[in-house]
């Protein structure tokens, strides 16, 4: 019997940490390529580049086989997928994100918009991310790759629904103080203070985009999980459609405006 084939991605850049430890633990469950951005493309969404051309090269000291792109993590999806896999992979990883992806994050997260594109190209996928403090001064990858490891077993052996993707965040702790796992749904993480604008020396305008994270933590959620010391695994679907509002404003029936 063939091995499963997993594609790797990630968007912190093919010489990340993460992506060589997240890569060499799948070589365990199956043909593992490597295909990630060549740079930093943190925070950078489901851009994927339609005007200009993606570059692709082969990266000659990696230990598993990897190629760069010039590209975003979507981009690497759609190319690792579609072209420099002989098949289409039986499963995308995205990760390990040298951060969290929780809350309302996932909707600026390239990791989280590179597990959307793989369903949308038809192969299920896995974001997985490191939820470290800004104070910690170890990274723990072997404990985001060993959950990742466990999902990746379970997804290749009785896959997910079409439209879905696993978001997987992991405390930043050794294994053996990891408290379990958690499936939760998607929290809220809102942000005070978004901007800080500030002047040049030429008197013009510039502004730093970020904010204060609001503590204020709901119970089931990805959030808690994390505060609590277990690793939040949330299903996300790729249909975004209200299916409550759209029953309550009548969908089936046409009606015209005033």
């Amino acid at each position: 019997m063939s091995r499963p084939r997993i594609l790797v991605t990630n968007d912190d850049g093919y010489r990340s940490k993460g992506i060589g430890v997240l890569a060499a633990a799948l070589s365990s469950l199956g043909d593992v390529l490597v295909v990630a951005p060549d740079g930093d493309r943190s925070g950078i969404g489901h851009a994927l580049s339609i005007k200009h051309p993606v570059h692709v090269a082969p990266v000659r000291d990696a230990e598993v086989k990897t190629f760069r792109a010039t590209g975003t993590p979507a981009d690497c999806v759609v190319i690792g997928a579609l072209d420099l896999f002989d098949e289409r992979p039986d499963l995308v990883v995205s990760g390990i994100n040298r951060g969290a992806n929780l809350g309302d994050d996932v909707n600026y997260s390239g990791t989280v918009a590179a597990a959307i594109e793989s369903v949308l190209v038809g192969v299920p996928s896995i974001a997985i991310s490191l939820a470290y403090g800004q104070s910690d001064a170890v990274f723990h990858w072997d404990t985001a790759a060993n959950v990742a490891v466990s999902l990746a077993k379970d997804v290749l052996e009785h896959g997910l629904p079409p439209l879905d993707l696993l978001n997987v965040n992991v405390p930043n702790v050794p294994h053996e103080a990891l408290r379990g796992v958690r499936w939760v749904r998607q929290g809220r993480k809102s942000y005070d203070d978004r901007i800080d604008r500030r002047s040049d020396p030429r008197g013009g305008t510039y502004y730093w985009i970020w904010g204060t994270f609001d503590r204020r933590i709901e119970e089931g959620t990805d959030l808690a999980a994390i505060r609590d010391g277990y690793a939040s695994i949330t299903p996300v679907s790729i249909d975004r459609t209200d299916e409550a509002l759209l029953e309550t404003r009548g969908a089936s029936q046409a009606y015209t405006l005033r």
